[in-house]
């Protein structure tokens, strides 16, 4: 782990540093996520954490782990966690080994139409600093009533576009989304949704998520419904590059696929 710590500023909204304002637990359930190769970092991307029971995971997009087509096999990850929730510029990091003994570690998934490009990676509980602060989703979180998600339902993603975050208090940005394909309908079969939203690479992962606004969310210590994990911007193959702007859509797969690769080793086994 390697850790780190910035010194606050004083005045104006640096006050949240100290605690003074609150922060919404959506942003402490976000960490970055980078990957590497031994000690070379390869890349940067998004992330969130599920939690099921007593295992903590750690959720990204399978091409984060591994992608055969553009040659990317990082051997571990490393995430940025806060380590003082009264003063968010203390964080560290924690790396997490994606191979033990040759073996992947992470967990994936496929259904009829191919392969989920949804990865998850157990955090090992008794390895995190003693004062990590950390938010998670769970399966009381999923949104499972289609009918409640309507049309241009307004969303949020929640990550780390080409990197870019708050650097001095280590949190994610949101960017707006609106529901762009019927909600619970596969789009062409796959097990994805569209979404209408300006994303950038390092998006990778990031929650999709809309507000809980059930009378029981008020004291919920997340109160957001997880609807979907962010994996890739759509685009056309025939798109005239000079002519035609990109379609803005993207893919986001559906989060209940969380359910199946979360089971207890015992019940996948």
């Amino acid at each position: 782990m390697l850790p780190r710590a910035t010194t606050p500023q004083t005045g104006g909204s640096e006050d949240a540093a100290s605690g003074s304002i609150p922060v919404d637990p959506l942003f402490l359930a976000a960490p970055r996520v980078s990957s590497f190769h031994g000690t070379q970092a390869l890349t940067n991307a998004s992330g969130f954490f599920f939690e099921r029971g007593e295992q903590l995971f750690l959720v990204t997009s399978r091409h984060v782990v591994i992608d055969e087509d553009t040659k990317h096999f990082p051997d571990r990850l490393e995430i940025e966690l806060h380590t003082d929730v009264s003063n968010l510029t203390l964080s560290t990091g924690f790396s997490m080994l994606l191979y033990q003994e040759g073996e992947a570690v992470w967990r994936q998934g496929s259904d009829s139409g191919g392969e989920i490009d949804v990865a998850v990676l157990e955090v090992d509980r008794s390895a995190l600093p003693a004062s990590a602060v950390i938010r998670a989703f769970s399966p009381e979180h999923l949104q499972t009533a289609f009918r409640e998600v309507h049309a241009g339902e307004s969303l949020l993603v929640v990550g780390f576009p080409l990197g870019f975050h708050d650097a001095l208090h280590h949190l994610p940005v949101l960017r707006y989304a609106v529901v762009a394909s019927p909600y619970g309908i596969r789009f062409q079969g796959q097990g994805y949704f569209l979404t209408d939203a300006r994303t950038h690479r390092g998006t990778s992962g990031a929650a999709v998520v809309m507000r809980d606004l059930s009378p029981s969310s008020a004291t919920a210590d997340l109160p957001w419904k997880l609807l979907g994990v962010h994996s890739a911007r759509m685009d056309m193959g025939d798109r005239d590059l000079v002519l035609d702007e990109s379609l803005g859509l993207n893919c986001a797969w559906y989060a209940d696929i969380l359910l199946t690769l979360t089971e207890p080793r015992e019940a996948a086994d």
